[in-house]
């Protein structure tokens, strides 16, 4: 799957007309360079066509008790097939990893004449998996940081596809835990994960890397076959954020205060005062407010469970007896937050962390299924 389109630039003065001019240049070497062709309407908004199936979403099963029967049709056969995929290249980030299908699948597509790169976290670089890698002959890069994790998980494949999402690349982020991944076709997106990626690669972690993204707004326009053979457009809007280069929290916050109708959210760990506090005040305030938290972390120190209980009540310890993982918001059942990010102080200030957020109903459903199931189970276990 590719996506096209064109640079167009409105300046409003002469300092917006050089601007627009470096822009052009800029974006034509681009273009150029990895064959990439944006419409960049001001600086640091894209816009892009994609085609209907631009993003694939997936949600981990899991079975209690965990059966290794039953480790098939997972996402990392998803993972693996969009590696299979891949012609030029793959770089993949993973705070832990120890699948034996992605491992075999970066290793052959580094025979076959892909570039492929790896970025891991230290504290779990002495996985078997990661010991594959490195006897392949593939580059691996660990953080190596006394302090902050590297807590990313995600890979650019051919620089026109992200993976991304809560998914740690194990078998118990596969088959025992809550976790969620998308698939994102869009160069722009991809060009906003390999920069994140070239600073990782070139051990620039957690505060020292620079608040660079290309492209932390996106505007897609996504183009819909119909059975007449005409084609139906749709716009999302996407937003991408890495920290603790960009302060993420602030904007969830906006995002939260924005809410007409209802929040609900999934949490593996939320010790974020600002973000309960943006949560309570909207629950006190009529905003339905639904959630559930990780069982194991809803006591902890500095645990934000109990407040936001207290004011939106309908919010629930989570019911899987392995871990519920994931990290997510989703606003009216149209915004989606997503990504790695834990509602944390170390994921804002420390951490390297991504979050996409996806304005789009569409997808927002999908989430809104996973939540049901989520909450659902919760309940019942109570």
């Amino acid at each position: 799957m590719s996506s096209k389109s064109t640079i167009i630039l409105r300046p409003k003065n002469l300092v917006g007309l050089l601007l627009a001019v470096a822009l052009v240049i800029a974006a034509q070497f681009l273009c150029s360079e990895f064959d990439i062709d944006f419409l960049i309407t001001s600086p640091g908004v894209v816009e892009e066509k994609v085609s209907g199936d631009w993003i694939r979403v997936y949600f981990t099963s899991p079975r209690y008790p965990d059966d290794e029967a039953y480790h098939h049709d997972g996402l990392d056969e998803r993972l693996t097939a969009a590696i299979d995929d891949a012609a030029t290249s793959v770089d993949l980030v993973a705070y832990d990893f120890d699948l034996p299908r992605v491992t075999n699948a970066l290793i052959e597509a580094h025979r076959r004449g892909v570039a492929v790169r790896v970025v891991v976290e230290s504290d779990n670089a002495d996985e078997e998996a990661v010991g594959r890698l490195i006897e392949g002959d593939i580059p691996v890069v660990e953080d190596e940081r006394e302090s902050g994790l590297m807590h990313n998980k995600f890979a650019v494949i051919d620089d026109e596809r992200v993976w991304t999402g809560s998914w740690n690349m194990t078998l118990n982020g596969t088959f025992r835990n809550n976790n969620n991944a998308v698939l994102v076709t869009s160069t722009a997106l991809a060009e906003n994960y390999r920069t994140e990626f070239e600073e990782m690669f070139n051990r620039e972690f957690g505060p020292t890397s620079a608040p660079n993204t290309p492209h932390p707004n996106i505007t897609l326009t996504v183009e819909i076959p119909t059975p007449e053979g005409e084609t139906d457009q749709r716009e999302v809007k996407l937003e991408n954020h890495f920290s603790p280069e960009t302060e993420v929290d602030d904007r969830i916050i906006e995002l939260i205060e924005g809410a007409q109708d209802r929040i609900r959210f999934m949490a593996f760990t939320f010790t974020s005062e600002m973000i309960a506090d943006a949560l309570i005040e909207r629950a006190e305030e009529g905003i339905v407010v639904q959630g559930v938290v990780e069982a194991r972390n809803a006591d902890r120190p500095y645990s934000q469970y109990g407040r936001i209980k207290e004011a939106a009540h309908d919010v629930l310890e989570d019911g899987n007896p392995y871990i519920m993982h994931h990290k997510v918001i989703i606003v009216d059942d149209a915004t989606v937050i997503l990504g790695s990010y834990n509602f944390t102080a170390s994921a804002e200030e420390s951490n390297d962390e991504n979050v996409l957020i996806v304005h789009d109903p569409e997808v927002a459903a999908s989430y809104v299924e996973e939540f049901g199931r989520v909450y659902e189970t919760a309940r019942t276990a109570e």
